[in-house]
């Protein structure tokens, strides 16, 4: 072989290296819900101390996440804010069943700049606190989980063909939880985890639990996983240190599959 042709040989190995594998591992790559950020942030953290390893978190709507994991997105591990994302994965074989495990639950609420409670077994109570213009913020309601949960309580107390033309969907529920914050909105549907760590907002009223599936967290590793410590960190989240954080964040913890 001349010189010239070993260097072009040469040139083309280097360039496919990291398809190769002949990189250093990554970073341990994790979509999950945005509803999880302040306790994740502080999670990696805490994780990242402990073993050296770097963690990235894509926040989103669990719906948005798990699409890309179907198309092909590299990731980890995948935490929803729902059952029914997680099942659509194992249900294409993307996810590692065995792997799968519940994190935290959480609770549904409605959140205001006010301070005056509605009675949400009022029927009439909710819509009658909305003027025209005003606004009630939510999650997507056929594909965010915060929307899906909301809209089937708000279905279940009666309350929902009476707010129907005040709804603004949002992509995920952080961004309804900001329109209520910014004023934007005159309330909003969204997690008690949400209305924790905003203290702009008040809660005007929590949902009762009859009124809808019970919120969970399930988490798992994906088929495609390449990062080989990418379990130890779900076991981190799943242990006692992790429980405690959700458990601060004000999330449901010790709960099973």
């Amino acid at each position: 072989m001349d010189m010239r042709r070993f260097g072009l040989s040469l040139t083309l190995i280097l360039g496919l290296w990291p398809s190769l594998g002949w990189a250093q591992p990554r970073d341990i790559v994790v979509f999950a819900a945005a509803s999880l950020k302040n306790v994740l942030d502080e999670a990696v953290a805490a994780f990242e101390t402990e073993t050296d390893h770097d963690v990235v978190v894509s926040f989103g709507g669990s719906s948005a996440l798990a699409r890309q994991i179907q198309q092909g997105a590299p990731a980890d591990i995948f935490i929803s804010a729902n059952v029914l994302w997680m099942e659509a994965l194992q249900g294409d074989g993307l996810i590692l069943p065995e792997s799968r495990t519940v994190l935290a639950g959480n609770r549904l609420v409605l959140v205001g700049l006010d301070g005056d409670p509605v009675d949400l077994q009022d029927p009439g109570a909710l819509s009658a606190r909305l003027a025209p213009d005003d606004r009630l913020a939510m999650a997507l309601v056929d594909a965010v989980p915060a929307g899906i949960y909301g809209k089937t309580a708000l279905q279940n107390l009666g309350l929902w063909s009476g707010i129907v033309p005040f709804v603004a969907q949002t992509g995920n529920v952080r961004a309804a939880l900001r329109l209520v914050s910014l004023g934007e909105a005159r309330m909003g549907v969204v997690y008690a985890t949400d209305a924790h760590i905003d203290s702009t907002v008040t809660v005007l009223a929590t949902f009762p639990a009859s009124s809808h599936p019970p919120i969970r967290y399930p988490a798992a590793l994906t088929a495609e996983r390449t990062h080989p410590d990418a379990l130890a960190f779900l076991r981190f989240l799943r242990g006692a240190q992790g429980q405690t954080l959700f458990a601060r964040y004000g999330f449901l913890t010790g709960i099973a599959e």
